[in-house]
């Protein structure tokens, strides 16, 4: 067997795997399933559940196709290098080296779908960023990051939607509040939750001083109806406030804001941009359930930890990544330590180098963890 073909007949055997992992065979009776359910006469009647279905149609659709054709193309490959060495073509064979470097280059840019294997990874995601220290550069800071992921987003084809934002006294905003639409949106942006930090010469000190500035960042999967948390009434304190959005119809003339404090554990949601009161309350429900859920995994995954023995803080203020501007020009990851000076591209929303390097160092740590629960 010629090496051309070994390595056709081994990226076979990697695109069968990945196909048998990501049960694809499954996501296609799914998707048959949803296309049955959207061509029926009532499917719109409920628009946003409508919307949710569509989007999540695409994008399976768009997962089953790609890799069909990969897996499509690897077969045509594998004949027509039989043939090759039957009739021993040069240029055929030539033609054939080409084929198997683009779709070596296409198994790798699938395979990136493979790290999403966490519970939560196919969901959308909540995102919550909180200005630090830092006074008015940490609010400018933080209107920055929300840009960031509204350009990441976007370059993702994904649906953003704010639901609350306080704007900071001078500039920036004090924090913010946002959905993120879109297949494994919540496994792409799970690894930007803690604090980011930014250096430069600031903008708002008449001396332009170098300035260190610190925004967190929160992310949250968001849950479907179907999952059912106990949460008691009177552990509520709800509170209207008239919006303090940008106008519109209603807004700023009623009291449809609304604010969502948990008593026992102090978390406080708002939200105040949907289009009323009941709109205001059911999305601050659904962000404070993602919140207690995922208070609750913390305090499964700590227990865990301490009971083997290698318990480390998981708190939010744990520092991620740097972002400097001045005197020189870097981001870097402090988990990863992967790191570019493209910093004008990072900050609109050139994402995928970091997230990319998260999720490999992530899977690459459940690797190690489960040798040595097997050596165990």
């Amino acid at each position: 067997m010629s090496p051309i073909m070994d390595r056709v007949t081994h990226l076979r055997s990697r695109v069968d795997e990945a196909w048998r992992v990501l049960d694809l065979d499954a996501v296609k009776h799914e998707i048959a399933a949803l296309e049955v359910e959207a061509s029926s006469q009532d499917f719109w009647s409920d628009q946003e559940r409508a919307r949710r279905e569509s989007q999540k149609l695409a994008d399976l659709k768009e997962q089953y196709d790609r890799w069909a054709a990969l897996r499509a193309s690897t077969v045509e490959l594998q004949e027509l290098l039989e043939l090759v060495e039957a009739e021993k073509d040069v240029s055929l064979a030539r033609d054939a080296e080409l084929r198997a470097a683009e779709l070596e280059k296409t198994y790798l840019s699938l395979e990136f779908s493979m790290l999403f294997s966490g519970e939560h990874d196919a969901s959308n995601a909540v995102l919550a960023i909180h200005a630090g220290a830092g006074g008015t550069d940490a609010q400018d800071w933080a209107e920055i990051l929300m840009r960031m992921y509204f350009r990441y987003a976007e370059k993702k084809g994904w649906r953003v939607r704010l639901v609350d934002e306080s704007r900071g006294t001078e500039a920036g905003i004090k924090s913010a509040t946002f959905f993120v639409e879109g297949r494994y949106a919540f496994g792409h942006l799970k690894g930007e939750a803690g604090v980011h930090r930014l250096v430069r010469l600031s903008p708002f000190n008449a001396d332009q001083l170098r300035q260190t500035s610190f925004a967190l960042v929160e992310v949250l999967p968001e849950f479907d109806e179907t999952i059912e948390v106990e949460i008691k009434p009177e552990d509520l304190r709800i509170d209207t406030f008239m919006s303090g959005g940008k106008g519109g119809q209603s807004v700023n003339t009623t009291y449809s804001a609304v604010r969502i404090v948990h008593l026992p554990t102090k978390i406080t949601v708002s939200c105040q941009n949907e289009r009323s009161q009941t709109q205001n309350k059911a999305t601050a429900m659904k962000i404070l359930k993602a919140k207690l859920l995922k208070l609750k995994e913390e305090e499964v995954l700590k227990e865990r930890q301490e009971l083997r023995g290698e318990y480390h803080s998981a708190e939010w203020g744990n520092q991620i990544r740097s972002y400097v501007l001045q005197p020189y020009r870097m981001v870097k990851d402090h988990r990863t330590d992967v790191e570019t000076s493209d910093t004008d591209g990072v900050l609109n929303g050139d994402l995928d180098l970091f997230i990319e390097g998260y999720l490999r160092h992530q899977a690459e740590g459940q690797d190690k963890r489960a040798e040595m629960n097997r050596d165990v």
